[in-house]
């Protein structure tokens, strides 16, 4: 590999990079969200609320619901997503469902995508349940019961107190996990989704020059991830109402000594 296969390779297959880091981008961001929506109600689930004066039936339907919502965390997050995507494709093409009749004619942004996109966001769910719930057991219970005093019902508690501040606490896990969905979207490719891993091995076919197409990938990928990073840390910083400054390496300046003690 040289300087002139990358140069080749930028100069006759950029498109194929640039539609690659826009399907990752959408599926990562995407994925993060929809599994985030998702992973609240399965909080919610693992978490619902057995009184002791409940009817018996009305307990049987709580622990059943508190076990499916186990059941599907521990297995989600016990196994491989390239396995899961494996199943998926595998268990509709036994259904009948054919992704290739999905946006026909579409390149990128095929059925294969909005396959991989239900993929990444099931597995994407199973973290969000249990970051949400460990956000939710942060809060204090003092809060809850002084909620719960002033008359708001325990949805109402649970929506309108405990959610937010579980939410706001979690934000850095949240984001962590799409730093990982940016990297691991790239499993997708085994059922065809035409995400930035699999377009980079489509250049490298078409070009033959395989080592400087994944040189290419691999340093897209850490520009994105460095890129994230620092957005997080500017929602963060901005949400604890503290100046940005720029700190990927989490080297710890005197400039952004500095600036901490200026905020505080």
């Amino acid at each position: 590999m040289n300087s002139g296969d990358i140069s080749y390779l930028l100069n006759n297959y950029f498109s194929f990079f640039l539609r690659g880091i826009a399907s990752t981008i959408l599926l990562s961001l995407l994925g993060t969200f929809g599994g985030l929506l998702l992973g609240v109600f399965l909080a919610f689930g693992m978490r619902v609320h057995i009184e002791a004066n409940d009817p018996w039936y009305h307990k049987a339907w709580k622990r059943l619901i508190q076990f499916l919502c186990h059941a599907y965390s521990i297995l989600i997050r016990g196994t491989p997503m390239m396995v899961q995507a494996m199943i998926f494709k595998y268990g509709c093409q036994a259904m009948g469902l054919n992704w290739n009749a999905i946006a026909p004619g579409i390149a990128v942004f095929d059925g294969w995508f909005y396959a991989g996109l239900i993929v990444i966001t099931l597995n994407t769910a199973a973290y969000m349940g249990e970051i949400v719930k460990s956000g939710l057991n942060g809060v204090g219970s003092d809060q809850t019961e002084g909620a719960l005093s002033l008359g708001m019902s325990r949805g109402e508690t649970l929506f309108l107190v405990e959610l937010p501040q579980a939410l706001r606490n979690a934000i850095p896990t949240i984001g962590n996990e799409w730093i990982v969905n940016i990297k691991d979207s790239s499993v997708l490719n085994v059922i065809g989704v035409a995400e930035l891993y699999f377009m980079s091995g489509q250049a490298a076919n078409k070009s033959y020059r395989t080592i400087a197409a994944f040189v290419i990938v691999a340093v897209i990928y850490l520009l994105l991830t460095l890129i994230t990073t620092g957005l997080l840390k500017l929602v963060e910083r901005k949400l604890d109402g503290k100046p940005f400054v720029p700190n990927f390496f989490h080297f710890n300046s005197k400039k952004s000594q500095a600036a901490e003690k200026e905020a505080a």
